[in-house]
């Protein structure tokens, strides 16, 4: 099983993260309802078992619970997926939720990038704290650049803010789920490393 578990605590947060790349539960509380609900759509949309805590400064800012939570899951997940040998490596996908739709392609190609094109509306999501849309590219760009993965994400269109941020989620979600799958006994790659 590629598992692998993660705990990363600062002045601003304490975070513990358990992944289970070939499936299991999915278990999120970060503080923010929101992000829980799109932290427990990236889980059970991937296949991937989640088991997410994190304890933050929200009385300032949700910006360092989702930042955090970003990096440790990255690492988690890299740790997890070991030499990805054998691993289907490419995805994309488009996946639509009512008007909105967004596009994800993802490599895990051991170099990190993120490329976010994404307007949002403007409102923040309601809730108690509101959730701000601008954090979710901190997320993602947290999240590749632990994880090493090339990871782009494009609004083709929307206007409904849950629904974009939550496609996205989703989006990415299976495109994990495809790339992890064990496909041969090689690893995919000309250079012999990712």
């Amino acid at each position: 099983m590629r598992k692998a578990n993660t705990e990363r605590s600062t002045a601003e947060t304490s975070v513990s993260i358990e992944v289970s790349l070939d499936g299991g539960s999915v278990d999120v509380c970060t503080g923010i309802p929101f992000f829980d609900h799109m932290l427990d759509q990236l889980g059970r949309h991937s296949g991937i078992g989640l088991n997410i805590n994190c304890a933050g400064d929200l009385a300032i800012d949700a910006h360092h619970t989702v930042e955090d939570v970003g990096i440790t899951l990255g690492e988690t997940f890299k740790e997890a997926l070991g030499d990805k040998t054998g691993v289907r490596r490419f995805a994309s996908m488009r996946v639509p939720l009512d008007e909105a739709l967004v596009e994800v392609a993802l490599d895990l190609s051991g170099r990190p990038f993120l490329h976010y094109e994404v307007d949002f509306p403007g409102e923040k999501i309601l809730g108690d704290p509101p959730f701000d849309p601008q954090l979710v590219e901190e997320f993602w760009r947290a999240f590749a650049t632990t994880a090493k993965v090339t990871l782009h994400i494009s609004l083709v269109r929307g206007k409904n803010t849950h629904h974009i941020v939550e496609a996205s989620f989703k989006a990415v979600a299976r495109c994990l789920c495809d790339a992890i799958k064990i496909e041969g006994t090689t690893l995919p790659s000309t250079k012999g490393t990712l």
